[in-house]
């Protein structure tokens, strides 16, 4: 989620990263603060409404974001069917959809430079007491910087095995996946090595 971007620039992108966050968090609140799906409903309508507000394209990348919440939802939906909790299964399911939904709404508006200097602000305290907060600091985006190149590569990997055999992957590909990830991760450190390595208490 946090490695999400926006595919036009909106005026939230100026906005300070601080206010954003504190924002989605009183916003959170309130949405488990509403009770019944009437009230989710509204408030997943108000939701893609700021969708809408930078227009057309903005809101269509939002929503395709949202799309690995319908098996969630469809299971939800589907156990409170069994068990006869109609009423609250939609009121969690529009909450879920609704806390993802501005959650996206925040990262995708705001960059991951800021999102690290605001962490470099937070962990200022602790810097003091000596923790590493440095290596934290630089784990964070290379995690993020990672992982799509890690699922492009896995995304490679299933369709060598569609071109191989007829049967479905599962399993067969974790271990093919694993050692990319080593191979990836080795590279990486072999990298940061040649720039000097990290430096746990790093200032900068």
């Amino acid at each position: 989620m946090i490695s999400l971007t926006s595919p036009v620039r909106t005026r939230a992108h100026g906005w300070p990263v601080g206010a954003k966050l504190a924002g989605l968090a009183v916003a959170t609140t309130l949405l488990f603060l509403l009770k019944g799906p009437l009230a989710q409903g509204l408030a997943l309508v108000a939701v893609l409404a700021i969708y809408s507000l930078p227009g057309r394209d903005f809101m269509v990348h939002g929503l395709r974001q949202l799309r690995v919440l319908w098996p969630f939802v469809v299971l939800l939906l589907a156990w409170h069917a069994v068990t006869g909790g109609w009423v609250q299964g939609w009121t969690i399911a529009l909450r879920m959809v609704s806390t993802v939904a501005m959650a996206n709404l925040v990262t995708m508006t705001t960059s991951l430079s800021d999102l690290s200097d605001l962490l470099h602000r937070l962990l200022r305290p602790l810097r003091r007491l000596g923790l590493p907060v440095g290596l934290i600091e630089a784990g964070i985006p290379l995690v993020i910087r990672f992982t799509p190149t890690l699922i492009a590569k896995g995304r490679l990997l299933l369709d060598a095995w569609r071109a191989r055999s007829p049967r479905r992957a599962n399993w067969h590909i974790v271990l093919p996946m694993a050692l990319l990830a080593l191979d990836d991760a080795d590279h990486l450190a072999e990298a940061l090595r040649a720039r000097g390595g990290l430096n746990p208490n790093d200032e900068d």
